[in-house]
């Protein structure tokens, strides 16, 4: 089945959020315990900018599969060529090689983004996610031991990254 991306749109911020809420119960994607609501993700999707910090819907066959987006890094012009890649995949597409294609889209984007570093906050318990970053040249530049605690377990946080 094909693979596409595109801009995401207002229209798509509920799919969006459904995706994202699909990661919280098994621990590994973020640092969310509840579900969050549409309205709680209004402003964080209102900060994408489709010529410099785009967020992307992956779409198979049409059906949107999953999204991938590029956030500011600390938010201040000195890193205004760097930026933080998040990766969040349906549950129902897993294992399908999303999670590479994504990371194949956003870097043939990064000349065009003026970027040329990405980072990527992935916590250490989360094997698959590590694996492809690392498999795609990111190293670990940063361990943050025991910053999250999430059902009486604390866990430790990687920052990944590459120069590209």
């Amino acid at each position: 089945m094909a693979t596409t991306f595109s801009i995401a749109t207002p229209a798509d911020l509920p799919a969006i959020v459904a995706i994202y809420n699909q990661a919280i119960p098994g621990r590994l994607a973020t640092a969310d315990l509840e579900p969050v609501s549409v309205a709680s993700k209004q402003a964080w999707f209102d900060t994408y900018d489709a010529k410099s910090r785009p967020l992307w819907k992956i779409l198979v066959a049409g059906q949107l599969a999953g999204w991938v987006g590029l956030e500011d890094f600390y938010g201040r012009p000195a890193y205004r060529q760097t930026a933080e890649i998040s990766i969040y995949i349906d549950n129902h597409f897993h294992h399908q090689g999303l999670g590479q294609q994504a990371l194949d889209y956003v870097v043939s984007q990064l000349p065009r983004l003026d970027l040329n570093t990405l980072v990527a906050f992935i916590f250490a318990h989360n094997t698959p996610s590590q694996g492809l970053f690392q498999k795609n040249g990111f190293s670990r530049w940063a361990h943050l031991p025991d910053v999250a605690l999430m059902d009486d377990n604390w866990r430790s946080l990687d920052i990944l990254g590459r120069h590209f």
